[in-house]
């Protein structure tokens, strides 16, 4: 069995080469309809970031923080779906936004769809461009298990 240390130390030092290319990664947004049909018009960001933390919140979320694991997770699934799409990946972000949507503190009823934004700075414009927009899904019919 190869040492211990040296498989951790990847983990501990990462390397510069960690990322093969640095550009700006997806927001999701989300928006619930009436019907299928429906055009959405009030698109939320799923699980904005905070616009600031205090360091006690910053050292709390070092050791354990499986919220934004799974943010991370849906990064790379929103990534994938612009390189390759697959139903898995706009299965796994269905998934967790009815699975927010259905421990929030209103009831959420109707067609769920996403999208994925991303955002780029040029010069003092932000600029906005939609790059994936899934076809809706009845709330009801997404497994959140």
């Amino acid at each position: 069995m190869p040492n211990p240390l040296q498989l951790l130390l990847p983990a501990l030092i990462p390397s510069w080469n960690f990322f093969d290319v640095i550009a700006p990664s997806p927001r999701v947004e989300f928006a619930v309809t009436s019907s299928a049909e429906a055009t959405p018009e009030a698109w939320r960001e799923f699980r904005p970031r905070p616009h600031r933390l205090t360091p006690g919140a910053m050292a709390a979320r070092m050791p354990w923080n499986p919220r934004w694991n799974e943010s991370l997770f849906l990064v790379s699934c929103a990534e994938r779906l612009i390189d390759n799409p697959t139903a898995h990946s706009e299965d796994e972000i269905f998934k967790r936004i009815a699975a927010d949507l259905a421990r929030g503190p209103e009831t959420a009823e109707g067609w769920l769809t996403f999208r994925l934004v991303f955002v780029a700075r040029e010069g003092e414009a932000i600029l906005r461009e939609v790059l994936f927009q899934a076809s809706p899904r009845a709330l009801a019919e997404i497994d959140i298990r």
